[in-house]
This record gives structure tokens, C-alpha cells and sequence, in this order.
């Protein structure tokens, strides 16, 4: 029952995300993925949570059976719009009750039919009050290095981030490609008077062209020279994982180096260029 907060504490901490599996396959896929990223005695594990609510019980069993049959810490994703207070007690009281501790906090997107939201949540400020009168949770929030792609501009996005970060214990980055984005970031929120750590999340290009979708979706940018550099690998799926690799590890050792209060690894539900990275900055 290791808090996140207590584990940056002690950092720099080494963590995962992976996402419920929708079909029996994919959930073999995860065990693997868990199995061979295990070894390297991860401070902590995530689990995503699917828009509205769409993978409340698939999360939270996946969560509570990492956290009961693996002895790795795992961590609940969980998002508040279009939910109901109740239902969110109830799912806390269910994590409380398997062990779950750590809770990312999120607002979650508004449907992409343009539907209107019905619930009693706005903001993730809301969902981090609720979490935070329930119990002895340690309570994560996330930040955009490049702004949230529905914020008006950076300065904004900033004293929003700020806000939210001083009610929260940390923070996890949606991925990025460049250290200076998030480097700018941390430098902003200082000059705010936020020291709330935020650990930077990596996702290593294993397909370039779903990154740059992933990319388009969260607002992160995919730098023009760095989408160069894959283009010109064409198909060849060992060269540009060979460069994903190299460029993930260049960009975890520049933040390692800045200060970082560790690093969290987009992992798609795969291994093998994690444990690459891991095995190239001499991790775990």
C-alpha cells in the first residue's frame, strides 16, 4: 500500500501505463507486457480509464489484481465527466477496499458527438476535492508540457496547471518529444511558486505514423525533424524502433539530468522498447 507521494519522496521513480484489453487476446498481451516489465522493479504501474466511464469495472479489476497478485504499487486512472458523485464514492470505496491507494485524477473529455454532459463534474479540480475528502488516497493530476489543446494559450494553461497541481501530490505528463517543453513547463510553474513535482511521460516511436496521430489527438507536437528522420526509414519496423529507442533514451537521460523526478513510460501494452530504454539509462 506504498503512497506515489512518499515513493517521489525517495525518487527518481521508474513507472508504466497500460490500458484495459478488450479482447482475450489483448489480455494476454498485457499479462506478457506485466510479466517482462516486472523485473524491473517498477515504483508504480497505471491503468487507464476509458472515456465515460466505458472501462470502470475492466480498471478497476485490473488494478486491484496488480496491486493483490503482483506486489507491484498500481495506480487507478480515473475521469469525472459525465459522472455522479455517488458513483464516484462507490468506485473509491471499492479501491479502498482492494488496497488501491493511488488515484490519477482526471477530467476526462466531453463526448466527441458533441452531445451535451450530464453529471456533476466540471473540472478535475472537483474530482481531486472529492478523492481527497474520501480517505488517505495519494492523488495524481495530469499536465500538458505544450499547453491542453482546449486551454485559450500557455499563460493560462499555466495558472490553471499551478492551481490544480497545489491540490494535488504530483503530476504526469501526457508524452512529448522535446525536454524543452517540459523543462519550460517545471520553469513556469516555479516562477507561480508550484514545486508540486510532475513527472514526464515517455512513449518511445514504435509506429511512427500512430504517434503522430496519438500526437494530433492530445495536442502534443511531433517535431518536423524528427518526423524527417522516421519518413526515411520507411517500413522497416527494427530501424524505426531501433530509432525510437535512441531517441527516447537521449530525451529520459537529458531529463534525468535536468532533475526529473523520474520517469513514466507510455507503454501501450507492450515491453520491448521500454525494457530497451530502461536497459539503455541503466535502469531497474
Amino acid at each position: 500500500m506504498a503512497l506515489i507521494r512518499d515513493l517521489l519522496d525517495a525518487g527518481p521513480t521508474l513507472s508504466f501505463e497500460f490500458f484495459p484489453p478488450k479482447t482475450d487476446e489483448a489480455e494476454r498481451q498485457l499479462e506478457k507486457a506485466l510479466h517482462e516489465l516486472r523485473p524491473l522493479g517498477p515504483s508504480f504501474v497505471s491503468v487507464t480509464y476509458g472515456a465515460g466511464g466505458s472501462t470502470r469495472e475492466r480498471t478497476r479489476d485490473i488494478v486491484v489484481g496488480i496491486e493483490r497478485d503482483t506486489g507491484m504499487t498500481a495506480m487507478a486512472h480515473l475521469t469525472c465527466m459525465g459522472h455522479r458523485a455517488a458513483d464516484i464514492t462507490a468506485l473509491l470505496d471499492e479501491y479502498r477496499d482492494g488496497s488501491i491507494t493511488n488515484i490519477l485524477a482526471l477530467a476526462g473529455d466531453p463526448p466527441a458527438d458533441g452531445e451535451p454532459i450530464e453529471g456533476d463534474f466540471t473540472y478535475a479540480t472537483e474530482l481531486v476535492e472529492l478523492v481527497r475528502s474520501h480517505g488517505d488516497f495519494s492523488i495524481g493530476v495530469a499536465a500538458h508540457p505544450e499547453g491542453h489543446p482546449r486551454s485559450p494559450d500557455l499563460e493560462s494553461d499555466r495558472r490553471h496547471l499551478a492551481s490544480k497541481l497545489a491540490l494535488a501530490d504530483f503530476g504526469v505528463t501526457q508524452f512529448f518529444f522535446r525536454a524543452e517543453d517540459y523543462l519550460g513547463m517545471v520553469e513556469d510553474l516555479a516562477a507561480l511558486g508550484c514545486d508540486t513535482p510532475v513527472v514526464p511521460g515517455i512513449m518511445p516511436v514504435t509506429n511512427a505514423r500512430q504517434i503522430q496521430r496519438f500526437a494530433a489527438l492530445s495536442g502534443a507536437a511531433f517535431p518536423v525533424e524528427l518526423a524527417e528522420r522516421f519518413d526515411a526509414l520507411g517500413d522497416d519496423a527494427d530501424s524505426v524502433r531501433a530509432l525510437g529507442v535512441e531517441v527516447a533514451t537521449e530525451l529520459c537521460q537529458r531529463l534525468l539530468d535536468e532533475g526529473a523526478p523520474g520517469l513514466h513510460f507510455y507503454t501501450l501494452n507492450r515491453s520491448t522498447a521500454t525494457r530497451e530504454v530502461a536497459a539503455n539509462l541503466g535502469l531497474g
